[in-house]
């Protein structure tokens, strides 16, 4: 099993040297005064120090037991509950929640970064606290002022854990056809039916109580997405002075037996007249989801993210040790029986394909969790309108791409191990299967490039495409770097190429909608790509600065600058093909009925 190293150094030149953090809370008014580089820095030993040493060591143990259901209760594997309460006393569940609640009112920003080290030393056990995230955000922004008393303050802590309970095994992601029902009772709550699958986090034994955020129907509501509302279920009742009180008609019928993530229970939850009380307004449930719901597809992006890291951890280790054959150029280790892999080119391109996946996924996710930043706490209306823009733009590219490069990322390293990478013992097998439902769940990759090419560019007119590339063009067009004009100049021919492909789609798509799902794929990944380009070249500017002013860290430097030249030589590239594929259109994928599909 790979050891997990928190790769500190390179998300501290993330943070503070590529997106200068400090001044970005500076500018802050909930931060100006509160978050210095000294307390990021303290956090991020803080939590390497807790992934290293009590997360990682529990990870593929995890996965091979699993956790447990016995007539309605769940036991999460060994190590579980001991890790939690530790994370508990440490503080991490309150980073980001309001001071009033009991929570520390720092950025989501640096949560963000803390997720990405929970989330590659073991990315099940994180999805327990992950999910209360997203029940907190809905409390806090959509709940009545009793509604925060009750909750609010426990889940806060993590005393208590949230989940978010959308779909249905009819519905997947078309949540405009779920059934489950709410109705209204005497005392003003709601007695919710129904059953619920693909629960993360549903049924546990880390936290007395599970507060549930439930999509459900009121009696005569319209049909499709305008019809649903939010709920609030507990698994327990809350007494009034904030004690646990009677348990629910909520119950765990099953958990899921899955390919991957054996430590995280996914599970069927059946609503049998359960308690409930609305949360924000009747027949807006779906609009009250979506305010947290680009924090929650940046969450998935991170496991993209994390998936290329710990994969290309454990392929370098074993690379840099595992002897096999000769160098093509002569022997590298003459006195020894062969060469170590790491010489060989193949060997050598997938390492830095994943090294390039890993860091310059790191960077868009960091970029990206600074917007979400400035969403909640920037100063004026239109500095908050435009950080929602760029994320509505970025995060489905974020979400998708970076889950299917980690994918890759995370199979490359099974490839780099050779038969040793499909034994379980090594732990690289463990990584493709926990990464393999990233591109699958918050939307898979497929809904989420229709949601870029089709909401968020065509029906913007190409305005939120443009404001990204408008940050493109202007870095390299004020590029100082003569090592540098070709990459910028390469990613400056990939702009205008990305608005040409943009443009020629939504000409065909006036004469046939099918030319928007028949590219949607294809321009995700190329869009991504170009994406990725701009950070990698943003990184090598940065390291070209610091070697010029004559930095000691000459090999890391330099590392960020050749990795850039990889990543353009042997890795952008792939948006030929993609566009190539866009540009002949819907016509071949379309020419076949549904029924003469035969085999």
């Amino acid at each position: 099993m790979p050891q997990y190293n928190a790769p500190l150094r390179d998300m501290q030149f993330v943070l503070h040297e590529l997106l200068n953090v400090e001044q970005h809370y500076a500018k802050l008014p909930s931060f100006a005064d509160t978050v210095s580089r000294e307390l990021v820095d303290q956090y991020l030993e803080t939590a390497a120090s807790f992934c290293e040493n009590e997360l990682a060591p529990i990870n593929a143990s995890g996965d091979a037991e699993g956790c447990h259901w016995n007539d309605g209760v769940v036991t999460t594997p060994k190590g579980f509950k001991e890790a939690y309460q530790k994370y508990i006393e440490l503080g991490f569940p309150s980073l980001s929640a309001p001071e009033e609640f009991g929570g520390q009112a720092l950025p989501n920003s640096l949560g963000t970064v803390i997720s990405e080290m929970v989330g590659t030393a073991n990315w099940s056990w994180g999805m327990y606290p992950g999910l209360s995230h997203g029940a907190v955000r809905t409390v806090e922004h959509h709940g009545s002022d009793e509604q925060k008393q009750t909750y609010l303050p426990k889940l806060v802590s993590g005393e208590w854990t949230g989940t978010m309970c959308l779909t249905e095994s009819h519905a997947g992601s078309d949540l405009g056809i779920i059934r489950t029902k709410a109705e209204p009772q005497a005392d003003g709550s709601y007695a919710i039916t129904g059953e619920k699958i693909f629960i993360s986090a549903g049924e546990h034994d880390l936290a007395e109580n599970i507060i549930h955020i439930v999509l459900a129907r009121l009696p005569n509501a319209p049909k499709g997405t305008k019809g649903i509302s939010l709920f609030i279920v507990p698994k327990f009742l809350v007494n009034a002075d904030g004690s646990v009180g009677e348990r629910n008609a909520v119950r765990c019928a099953s958990i899921e037996h899955k390919m991957g993530i054996h430590g995280n229970a996914t599970c069927v939850l059946n609503f049998d007249q359960a308690k409930g009380y609305l949360i924000g307004p009747e027949n807006r449930g779906l609009n009250c989801m979506f305010t947290f719901m680009n924090t929650a597809r940046i969450g998935t992006a991170v496991q993209g993210l994390a998936a290329s890291e710990g994969s290309f951890q454990g392929a370098l280790t074993y690379a840099r040790e595992r002897l096999a054959m000769r160098s093509l150029s002569g022997a590298k280790n003459p006195d020894k029986e062969a060469d170590a892999i790491i010489v060989h080119p193949a060997v050598r391109q997938m390492l830095l394909t994943q090294k390039s996946f890993a860091e310059g996924g790191r960077a868009l996710v960091y970029f990206l969790s600074q917007y979400s930043d400035l969403v909640e706490h920037a100063e004026t209306p239109e500095e908050r309108q435009a950080a929602d823009d760029m994320l509505s733009f970025l995060t489905p590219i974020a979400k998708a791409f970076l889950t299917e490069t980690g994918y890759e990322a995370a199979n490359k390293g099974v490839q780099v191990f050779g038969g040793h990478g499909f034994i379980t013992e090594h732990g690289m097998e463990q990584i493709v299967r926990d990464t393999r439902i990233a591109c699958l769940y918050e939307g898979t990759t497929e809904i989420q490039a229709l949601d870029l090419l089709a909401r968020k560019v065509l029906q913007s007119q190409g305005a939120l495409l443009k404001n990204f590339a408008g940050i493109v063009q202007h870095f390299c067009q004020s590029n100082q770097h003569e090592q540098l004009k070709p990459l910028t100049n390469q990613l400056l021919g990939l702009l205008k190429q990305w608005g040409d492909i943009t443009q020629a789609i939504g000409a065909k798509a006036q004469q046939n909608p099918e030319e928007i799902g028949a590219a949607a794929v294809d321009y995700l990944y190329f869009s991504g790509y170009v994406t990725l380009a701009y950070f990698w070249a943003k990184m090598a500017h940065v390291a070209l600065d610091k070697l010029a002013e004559g930095s000691t860290e000459t090999a890391f430097y330099q590392a960020k600058v050749t990795t850039a030249q990889f990543y353009f030589a042997k890795v952008l590239p792939r948006t030929a093909s993609h566009a190539a594929i866009i540009a002949t259109g819907s016509e071949s994928l379309m020419a076949l009925s549904a029924d003469d599909f035969v085999f």
